[in-house]
């Protein structure tokens, strides 16, 4: 198939650069002998030159070929690239000499000639080499930075490409990768290299920026965005692929990516057999919990989703987004009973799935009475309409911080953990599901200090020692419906939310992530209710599931007829925080 010259290729810019170098070589001998008589070359001294073209060529040639100068982008040489041309050079003019010392005899030839070449050679070949990117570098349109691909792999073959078409602002010079067998050896022209040397790669160039295709767990992409820091790089990108679009995109690292855990035992054969053509209500179906769980009960493929949310515009929000589905949008309360009762008796729901609460400590301790209203008795409505209706199961989302709670939003979430495991019933499944903080999830810390970086303001932290645990939304919903999925009926399943993190060590990593370093840290003090840490499990005892991310509480349950009697008592109290007290002994108020 013959070559077309319309568009450039590999082969047809290693075909101009071997004709190109030939042309060089010839004309900077040449040269050479011309500089070195003055402008005048002796006629017998012609020979001699006409042989030093033939030995010399025919080895450039070769060198060049071995050490893949003809393999380098043109418009990627840079500085690395030339020490390898130099390296290249001496090679070449050293052969030239042991071969002209054995070989040729007798041939007039002046040893000055041979320097006077190699530098004229080094100039003009090196500097067709990066004409290209001295052109791109002074037009017009913004300059590609130098950049670092950390990870050998397809995305780095498609990373390599988008650059090389122009589609990113970046031009890589080089790729590092922990692969042995991969050292060595080049991605499109660009050299691979031990990822060990990353720092002395970064030290010897002009690295503006890193880019990362390597898949890492947590830990070790904390480590590796600490340590390119400390390199003084502050530009680190992310590359992924878009499923649909199969192109790549690139990301800011954000501290989601180094929070996040991804369970390895996240089953969604389970989770559909579930959901898959049951009719679904959910309550604050337009909550950062909510949303989600729209969202995946919809993608299980249920075949009705009934979303329940108070709030006009988080209903409206995942309205629009689900709008193709087969979901019905229902604006009310679960304090509302009756007017509750009626969604009930008109969509009859086969799983109900209650993430409606107030969850934020503060609001919650300035409005008692409030929150209890909607937690709790809110709470109650839904378990006792589920019931009433038949509904086959019914998931309750609970906290960490109904753990011995110190505030009346994690005692309010005991109390329906309570009411959950108490209460009996022949036909329903009721099995609550406690997990900690979800990134990114409205009013939580990761948005607020992000906003405050954005304005340029302090970082304000409760206490130095403050810790919490984290998840990502995603994968908290999906191990919350696989919970759901094995459950039979009175448990309270705890999620494994890996190793809790420190919120002044949050704070760090966000500002370090920014690359600014006017911002600060104040501290405080822990605010009304606050604990430094949240717990997960009540009793040690609490025992895994066939999912290791899963486990199940060992805790009792108590007398449902007294605690009915209790929430009698507690809903025409004056006095509600002693009557928590009395339901959940542990509540320990702290006003701080």
């Amino acid at each position: 198939m013959p070559i077309s010259f319309s568009q450039p290729t590999r082969y047809k810019r290693t075909l101009f650069f071997l004709v190109a170098d030939i042309v060089i070589s010839m004309l900077t001998i040449y040269v050479a002998y011309f500089l070195r008589f003055n402008f005048d070359i002796p006629n017998h001294f012609y020979e001699g030159m006409f042989l030093m073209m033939s030995i010399i060529i025919p080895i450039k040639v070769f060198v060049f070929w071995r050490f893949k100068i003809y393999f380098i982008a043109w418009r990627f040489f840079g500085l690395n690239e030339y020490k390898r041309l130099i390296y290249a050079h001496l090679i070449v003019y050293t052969l030239f000499i042991v071969i002209y010392i054995v070989m040729v005899k007798g041939m007039p030839f002046p040893r000055s000639s041979i320097v006077i070449d190699m530098f004229l050679s080094l100039f003009f070949i090196g500097l067709l080499r990066i004409s290209k990117r001295l052109h791109i570098e002074s037009s017009q349109t913004p300059p590609q930075k130098t950049a670092i691909i950390y990870g050998a792999n397809e995305q780095t073959s498609a990373l390599i490409k988008s650059a090389l078409n122009g589609d990113l602002d970046y031009y890589p010079i080089a790729i590092m990768s922990s692969y042995p067998h991969l050292i060595g050896t080049y991605f499109s022209n660009i050299p691979v290299y031990d990822a060990s040397k990353l720092e002395e790669m970064v030290q010897n160039s002009d690295i503006q920026a890193v880019l990362i295709t390597k898949k890492f767990e947590q830990k070790e992409l904390d480590n590796l965005v600490s340590k390119i820091h400390k390199m003084g790089i502050k530009e680190i990108k992310q590359a992924s692929i878009l499923k649909d679009a199969k192109k790549n995109i690139l990301k800011d690292v954000s501290i989601e990516d180094l929070l996040s855990r991804q369970p390895t035992d996240l089953d969604s054969k389970v989770i559909e057999e579930f959901i898959c053509s049951k009719v679904v209500m959910i309550t604050g179906a337009g909550g950062s919990i909510g949303s989600e769980l729209s969202r995946q009960v919809v993608a299980f493929g249920a075949s009705k989703v009934i979303l329940v949310d108070h709030s006009e515009f988080n209903l409206y929000s995942i309205a629009e987004e689900l709008k193709e589905a087969n979901a019905v949008f229902v604006m009310k309360s679960v304090r509302h009973k009756d007017s509750l009762k009626a969604s009930f008796d008109e969509h009859k729901p086969d799983i109900v799935i209650h993430a409606a609460a107030y969850k934020h400590v503060p609001l919650c301790e300035r409005n008692i009475k409030e929150a209890i209203e909607n937690n709790i008795f809110g709470t109650k409505n839904v378990i006792d309409l589920a019931i009433e209706s038949g509904v086959k199961k019914l998931v309750l989302i609970s906290t960490d911080k109904a753990v011995r709670p110190t505030n009346v939003m994690g005692t309010t979430k005991r109390i329906c953990e309570l009411y959950a495991r108490a209460v009996s019933s022949k036909n329903t499944e009721i099995v609550a599901v406690r997990f900690g903080n979800v990134l990114g999830s409205s009013g939580s810390v990761i948005p607020k200090f992000r906003s405050l970086i954005e304005k340029g303001e302090d970082l304000t932290v409760t206490h130095p020692d403050i810790t919490r645990y984290f998840m990502m939304i995603p994968e908290a919903v999906q191990l919350v419906l696989q919970s759901a999925s094995i459950a039979k009926g009175g448990e309270l399943f705890i999620l494994d939310m890996g190793e809790p993190v420190k919120i002044v060590d949050l704070a760090k990593k966000m500002i370090e992530l920014s690359g600014r370093t006017d911002i600060d840290i104040v501290f405080t003090g822990l605010r009304e209710g606050e604990k430094l840490y949240e717990e997960l499990l009540i009793d040690e005892s609490d025992l895994k599931t066939q999912y290791p991310s899963i486990m199940v509480s060992q805790d009792k349950a108590v007398d449902i007829d007294e605690l009915i009697l209790n929430l009698n008592e507690l809903s025409n109290s004056n006095e509600p925080l002693a009557i928590l007290k009395k339901i959940v002994p542990e509540f320990n108020h702290q006003l701080n």
